[in-house]
């Protein structure tokens, strides 16, 4: 059996359906009730949080591997993966895949949670995404009404990447032996702008829809209404003055799906109908 935590988010969604696709038996976790239909129903459901290990022990007994998930939340908080790991380790899992950020590998952002991971007596794989297509949503309401969409660093390209293919990628992790030990960067298939992607909304509109950008300060003041004012700050130095290493394309996506990864404007005709 295999756990999976932050169940009905983005990447934790398709990841659940990944698993029960593959034949796996999945208990998913989360900190509040699913919606109706967002899980297969074979899917047995856990609320826990992890800021609270305990709440989290009913759903390991039995489990093989784990998948940790991790708010912005958690993270503002101090983020203690030990105890949850200790707990893991205690009911028997083997196996433990973190989703991390690219912004660990540069030195953006702590590794305190990679760190855990890596000392948890467990098998570890870490995954290390770029900025997710998905994002782009706090656009939606803005689209919807005014046919406009805001963001700073308009001109910045980032290979931004699709949850699903996150999920299909530690789906794949969590089930076969060899990455062990192994460190995966996920991106997708091309550098993209904000710009750009408005563009490729404004196509599978079919209508036209203006991009604003925004100052950085302009864009904190909207961030820190939902993220930690940590969180915020250093997301901002990565979306306006990223490495080489956050622009690049990494190999590790396609490798692990077979498949060139699907690039933004893909994800925007899936999704076209949140911005109608």
């Amino acid at each position: 059996m295999i756990v999976v935590t932050g169940a009905t988010g983005n990447v934790g969604q398709p990841l659940v359906r990944a698993l029960v696709e593959a034949g796996e038996s999945v208990t998913a976790v989360s900190r509040r009730p699913p919606a109706d239909g967002a899980l297969p129903a074979t899917v047995r459901h856990h609320q826990a949080d992890l800021a609270a290990p305990e709440t989290l022990e009913p759903a390991l007994t039995g489990a093989k591997a784990l998948f940790l998930l991790t708010s912005g939340e958690f993270l503002g908080a101090g983020g203690d993966l030990g105890p949850v790991l200790t707990a893991a380790r205690t009911a028997g899992v083997n196996r433990v895949v973190l989703l991390s950020s690219q912004g660990v590998g540069t030195g953006h952002l702590p590794p305190t949670l990679e760190d855990a991971v890596k000392g948890a007596g467990m098998h570890w794989t870490l995954l290390r995404p770029a900025g997710f297509h998905s994002n782009t949503f706090q656009w939606a309401e803005s689209v919807r009404a005014r046919r406009e969409a805001a963001a700073p660093f308009g001109d910045v390209a980032l290979p931004t990447v699709d949850p699903a293919d996150i999920a299909e990628a530690a789906a794949r992790v969590l089930r076969e032996r060899g990455h062990e030990g192994k460190v995966y960067d996920l991106t997708g298939p091309a550098p993209i702008t904000p710009r750009e992607q408005v563009a490729a909304l404004q196509e599978v509109l079919g209508e036209p829809v203006r991009f604003v950008e925004l100052s950085r300060s302009e864009a904190r003041d909207g961030m820190v209404r939902f993220m930690p004012e940590p969180v915020v700050e250093t997301t901002l130095d990565m979306l306006g003055t990223p490495p080489e290493a956050l622009r690049r394309v990494s190999p590790d996506t396609e490798a692990l799906l077979g498949r060139r990864p699907r690039a933004y404007g893909e994800w925007a005709a899936r999704y076209v109908g949140a911005f109608k």
